[in-house]
């Protein structure tokens, strides 16, 4: 019989794995949330539709479902719950490519460039209020108090992000408080509700909620690093928003920490002053990967998915746990 090791191994997508354990309610999962997208106003689910089809991988409602069932649940609401988690997901989406100024989300032409602003705001909103409905209907209000907490903290976590935008003062902490607030939060809320409403002990919603928590930072962490990742130019992936946008993430800066005279000077034009020529992307991803700023955001990221691995290793053996576990280790090393 094979390892626990040995299956994670053998997994090359291991979110398609997880997927696969749980399908009929991750299936059921979508056909909730296209029902809730309905509206008399077209222009609601024509802007939602644009972002919740875009391809996401559905990660933190697949994190909901995934705990439940783990914990050998037969019920249907953490169906509302998944969906719940995907309408916060995506309303936090929307607004934040207004607030960023972003061109493209996904691959996509990005909702706030083809309705405008104010549209992408109110369908967030819109979102929002489905989400606590669906909570609501849910029938446990520890559960809503979750999410509903995770909501605000998210919101804490755009402010945050605001202080450090074009700031490369911006500390390691600071960074650090901001992805857990604007992603960790969601991560452990989809993971620990999902424990919740299958009636888990004590132990089993801490670790669920540790692992998510964990997960959701090392997660974004590597998306971090992917923006400035030449591998990904090659394989003729999307780079370079968050350099565009001039966010000071972790690669940025490590990089500016490294940098000479001649570097800070380009960091600074580019970032502070959001003066960026035809080239600089190329420069930027070059002072990235010299100063060793891929790799250490790598490493961290690594840190933070072996403690979501060893928050799962009281978990009784199960299918859906080594899943899980795939899921952590495919964050650290994936290409996309």
């Amino acid at each position: 019989m094979q390892t626990a090791e040995a299956r994670i191994l053998d997994r090359q997508r291991p979110i398609d794995w997880l997927h696969g354990l749980v399908a009929p309610d991750m299936a059921a999962v979508d056909r909730v949330i296209h029902e809730r997208l309905g509206s008399a106003v077209p222009l609601i689910p024509d802007l939602a539709r644009h972002l919740v089809d875009s391809g996401g991988k559905r990660l933190r409602p697949l994190l909901t479902i995934a705990a439940a069932r783990l914990n050998g649940y037969r019920g249907s609401h953490h169906v509302k719950l998944a969906a719940a988690v995907e309408f916060i997901h995506t309303a936090t989406l929307l607004h934040d490519d207004v607030v960023d100024v972003s061109a493209l989300r996904r691959g996509k032409i990005a909702a706030n460039v083809v309705w405008g602003n104010k549209s992408s705001v109110l369908v967030g909103d819109y979102l929002f209020s489905r989400a606590f409905q669906l909570m609501v209907q849910a029938g446990d209000v520890a559960v809503l108090d979750v999410l509903a907490s995770a909501s605000a903290v998210i919101a804490e976590g755009e402010v945050l992000q605001l202080r450090s935008a074009n700031n490369l003062a911006t500390s390691r902490d600071h960074y650090l408080r901001v992805i857990t607030a604007k992603t960790a939060a969601l991560f452990a809320a989809a993971a620990e509700t999902g424990a919740m409403i299958a009636g888990g002990t004590e132990d089993f919603i801490a670790a669920m909620r540790a692992y998510g928590h964990a997960l959701g930072i090392s997660f974004q962490l590597i998306d971090d690093a992917l923006d400035y990742s030449g591998r990904q130019a090659q394989m003729g992936k999307s780079i370079g928003d968050d350099f565009r946008e001039a966010k000071v993430t972790l690669p940025v800066i490590v990089a500016f920490e490294r940098a000479d005279q001649v570097a800070q000077e380009f960091w600074r034009r580019t970032i502070e002053d959001g003066a960026q020529h035809e080239g600089d992307l190329k420069r930027a991803i070059a002072y990235v990967d010299e100063t060793g700023a891929i790799e250490e955001t790598g490493a961290l990221a690594r840190r933070y998915a072996d403690q979501a691995m060893t928050a799962l290793a009281a978990v009784p053996s199960h299918e859906i746990r080594d899943a899980l576990m795939a899921v952590a280790e495919f964050c650290v090393g994936r290409g996309y």
